[in-house]
């Protein structure tokens, strides 16, 4: 019988990792191409989790456990992508800036990211503006993502945006926000591109960011 990607987007809603993995093995076999598999299968299912999260029937542990599950898949695709040639959407890089060991925020941010077809670059947990810079000139992203979760952290988005402009950057790639205590008016004051509430808005923003590009 052949594989129903409804299933597997079924699966990943719910954040059932196990069948959704064989699902997607299933798929493989039968010779589904990877791409109808990511766009129909995981983003699909990634799409409604990111729904519900927005509009509060999901909360935090149930959008982990739904990206747990879509990485799982994502290791089983990695390897036919490339053969395949499909492109991601973009990259990101990702992380929280220097002094600030907070990860929940960014992490559900990157895996919002992968389901929706980005190649992210995590870079973890206090992040000097030098590592990010570095981060730009090795991987040439298409934006940088931002997260801090503390009021004494913010100022190093600053600094983060001032070294790309110190390094010539600034103009290659989009820079986006994001963390409990950041909003709007603070990204517009230290000149980045993009805000965002939550983890769903992320994917939005990212995708607006290099749409515009």
């Amino acid at each position: 019988m052949a594989v129903d990607l409804q299933e597997l987007a079924d699966n990943i809603i719910k954040g059932k990792k196990n069948p959704a993995v064989e699902l997607t093995k299933q798929a493989i076999e039968e010779g589904v191409h990877p791409q109808a598999i990511i766009s129909n299968g995981l983003i699909a299912g990634m799409a409604v989790v990111g729904d519900r999260f927005k509009k509060n029937e999901f909360y935090v542990p149930e959008v982990l456990i739904a990206a747990r599950a879509m990485k799982e898949c994502m290791a089983v695709l990695k390897p036919l992508l490339a053969d395949s040639g499909v492109k991601p959407v973009g990259t990101v890089v990702i992380g929280t800036v220097k002094g600030d060991l907070h990860d929940i925020g960014k992490n559900l941010v990157a895996m919002m990211l992968q389901g929706n077809g980005f190649e992210v670059v995590d870079m973890g947990v206090d992040v000097s503006a030098e590592k990010f810079v570095e981060a730009v000139k090795e991987h040439h992203p298409n934006a940088v993502a931002l997260s801090a979760l503390l009021t004494t952290t913010m100022p190093s988005m600053k600094e983060i945006i001032d070294g790309l402009e110190a390094a010539g950057l600034r103009g290659k790639v989009k820079v986006m926000i994001g963390g409990a205590p950041v909003t709007q008016k603070f990204a517009d004051e230290i000149g980045a591109d993009g805000y965002s509430p939550d983890a769903a808005s992320a994917v939005d923003t990212a995708k607006a960011l290099i749409a515009a590009a």
